[in-house]
């Protein structure tokens, strides 16, 4: 009776060890499927990364503005010939206009205005940023010198047009 008592539990410990199946692959499957997924939200947020730097980019790229034909005011008598924009315009940075004044860049944006001015301070010019609300978007002036005279006015702009090429006059209303 030993033997056989032996003997059914030896075969009840055989079946019972061959009939568990290994879990294994069903463990490595719901790993695989894991990684998939995590690999996936990986590429899913470097995806995000390089748009949103690419929309970065795009924000800090200036963009050339369309040009639109200025007309041009001519101020006082023009015997000399020299043409003068005149635009209400109101002081953002500096310390005062006078009648005439050169201007030697134009920005839809105001830290572009700024960062030229203070180059143009860097040089030894009294720089000054000045305003224009009546265009839109509204326009600001980097003003490298201001003169009463125009005739003054002029012999500077001519002077700049070396280092700022397009540098214009203006008449402040």
């Amino acid at each position: 009776m030993k033997k056989y008592t032996l003997l059914c539990a030896g075969l009840c410990a055989a079946m019972v060890f061959t009939s568990c199946k290994s879990s294994e692959s069903a463990y490595k499957q719901a790993y695989l499927k894991a990684k998939q997924q995590e690999e996936l939200q990986q590429k899913q947020q470097e995806e995000a990364q390089q748009a949103q730097a690419a929309m970065e980019q795009e924000n800090n790229v200036v963009v050339p503005m369309e040009e639109k034909p200025v007309t041009q005011a001519q101020v006082m008598d023009n015997a000399d010939n020299i043409p003068v924009r005149q635009e209400s315009v109101s002081i953002v940075a500096g310390s005062g206009l006078k009648n005439f004044s050169v201007v030697v860049g134009s920005f839809s944006l105001k830290a572009n205005a700024e960062g030229l001015q203070q180059n143009l301070k860097n040089q030894g010019y009294n720089a000054q940023v000045v305003v224009n609300n009546s265009v839109t978007p509204a326009m600001y002036r980097v003003i490298a010198t201001t003169f009463d005279s125009k005739n003054e006015a002029a012999a500077s702009r001519n002077a700049l047009q070396e280092k700022f090429p397009g540098a214009w006059l203006l008449y402040a209303k």
